[in-house]
């Protein structure tokens, strides 16, 4: 069965082409055999920038999930983004969609037994990401509820009119858990504030937990 290749590329300044990238990848697909069904490019969008920021890249995360490629082709790793949160939450969507990942600079082809070993590494670390967020929200609650109940923070909240008995129970531990790790995927303040029903004011204040 042909495979469904989706090619992606980027430049971080208006200036610069893409060219060069997608002539190569088109080849590449070419003496594979994969069939192109879509292009997606962002010009002048730096790789920092989260998906909500970058247009194209995040149709070509919607078509993985609705499972219309088999496998995306991009010229390089720094291509898809140079955030290492951004780029481990796309190879799990990757992973789970039953998609493949070619990247040319690197030499990376997960359509072949040894090119699978990256997926596995992924998981590793994704797991290890996960945890040390964990970890941060924790810490972060404690020390904020250390400062809070301190005289000082008692005397900053009733200046503010606010009453002196802790952090709203609105942000639960476990919300600001999925608060942060719903940024690091790259969705902005808006769409978190959207997708758990909060206000833009409690997503900001899960974010702005000391690290």
């Amino acid at each position: 069965m042909t495979k469904r290749a989706a090619i992606y590329a980027r430049v971080s300044t208006k200036a610069q082409t893409t060219d060069n990238q997608m002539n190569a990848l088109r080849e590449t697909a070419s003496r594979a055999g994969w069939e192109i069904v879509a292009e997606f490019v962002d010009e002048g969008i730096s790789g920092a920038k989260g998906r909500d920021q970058r247009p194209q890249f995040d149709a070509l995360s919607k078509a993985v999930t609705r499972r219309e490629v088999d496998v995306v082709m991009s010229w390089s790793v720094d291509r898809l983004g140079r955030s290492l949160q951004h780029l481990l939450s796309f190879l799990t969507e990757l992973n789970a969609s039953g998609a493949d990942l070619y990247l040319h600079q690197q030499g990376v082809d997960t359509t072949t037994p040894a090119g699978k070993a990256l997926f596995q590494m992924m998981g590793v670390f994704a797991e290890f990401e996960r945890s040390m967020i964990r970890e941060r929200v924790q810490s972060g609650i404690t020390r904020a509820r250390e400062e809070e109940n301190s005289l000082e923070g008692l005397k900053r909240r009733r200046r503010k009119g606010k009453q002196a008995h802790g952090r709203p129970s609105l942000l639960t531990e476990k919300l600001a858990y999925e608060i942060t790790e719903a940024r690091q995927s790259g969705l902005s303040y808006r769409a978190i504030a959207k997708q758990f029903g909060v206000s833009l004011g409690t997503v900001q204040n899960a974010l702005k937990m000391p690290a």
